[in-house]
């Protein structure tokens, strides 16, 4: 795997990732939820964070980080490349050359706070809702090991 910054014209690459690894991961949303905000992430967010991306020997996108003032803001991993070690080596590559040492995590997605336990973050607090709002608890979480 090679780490490489995204580049808009990936965009569209990226956000159907985003999708299949949400369906796959995030169990709490509805399609509703991720029908608004997938425009939101396609328009806004990727273009607000460092965005950066695992691909494999044959140049295909395996997952990617999003980075903004020291925080992920987003990792999402194909679902063909989950738990091979693709989500370590684009957080350890964002803990080194990104300055990422925070992270909020949806409450209802334990495997992504037992993720982030194992490599290094410890929980700092918690908001009832997500940042649009809505009633999905965040774990805030800090490296800890700097």
């Amino acid at each position: 795997m090679k780490i490489d910054t995204a580049t808009k014209a990936e965009h569209l690459e990226l956000i159907k990732i985003w999708e299949l690894s949400v369906r796959a991961t995030h169990d709490f949303l509805s399609d509703e939820n991720i029908s608004s905000l997938k425009p939101l992430i396609l328009e806004h967010y990727f273009d607000a964070v460092d965005l950066r991306i695992a691909k494999n020997d044959s140049n295909k996108i395996a997952g990617f980080i999003g980075v903004a003032d020291c925080n992920v803001e987003m990792l999402f991993i194909s679902p063909d490349y989950r738990n091979k070690g693709v989500g370590s080596l684009l957080l350890k590559n964002a803990i080194e050359n990104q300055s990422a040492n925070k992270v909020d995590v949806n409450e209802q997605n334990p495997d992504a706070v037992g993720f982030y336990i194992h490599l290094g973050f410890s929980v700092i607090g918690r908001s009832p809702l997500d940042g649009q709002g809505n009633p999905f608890p965040l774990i805030h979480m800090a490296l800890t090991d700097t």
